[in-house]
């Protein structure tokens, strides 16, 4: 429902300003669909990890820090997780080289999961390709606020 539908039904004056005012407060922050993306500021394949989600259509804000433990340990990621860089956007975390298209479905489905994770570097996934050498299978892994992990898509 857009203003003008709002204030057409409230019949105009204060009342569709009461009315609006919440309703525009409770809209969602445009903030939440952006990726942000906490990396060091020397890795380029986590670069180029961002250039695949912006090639994919995602907004990306990029926080270089010198360690990434703490924005691990704060967001579930466990050692078995992790990855070189983690991401987060409106409530889930995305850690390594987790594959766009996957990113773009866990926010559309919304899961009852805190995140995904691609554990260490692999070759061959978003972000780890090399000329000459073959892409290897990966698994992308899901993971709970309890610890539980499973397997959410093979590569």
């Amino acid at each position: 429902m857009n203003r003008k539908q709002l204030v057409s039904m409230a019949g105009g004056g204060v009342v569709a300003l009461a009315l609006a005012v919440p309703f525009l407060w409770s809209v969602p922050s445009a903030d939440a669909t952006i990726v942000t993306v906490y990396k060091t500021p020397t890795c380029g394949c986590c670069k180029l990890w961002v250039d695949h989600l912006l090639a994919n259509g995602f907004d990306v804000d990029v926080k270089d820090l010198p360690d990434l433990r703490a924005i691990k340990a704060q967001n579930g990621v466990s050692p078995g997780l992790a990855s070189c860089h983690t991401a987060l956007v409106d409530g889930y975390v995305f850690e390594g080289h987790v594959p766009a298209d996957l990113v773009a479905e866990v926010l559309r489905d919304r899961p009852d999961i805190l995140g995904l994770s691609v554990p260490g570097m692999v070759v061959g996934s978003p972000g780890m390709e090399m000329p000459g050498q073959p892409a290897q299978p990966y698994e992308v892994l899901a993971f709970d606020a309890q610890g539980r992990v499973s397997v959410y898509a093979s590569r």
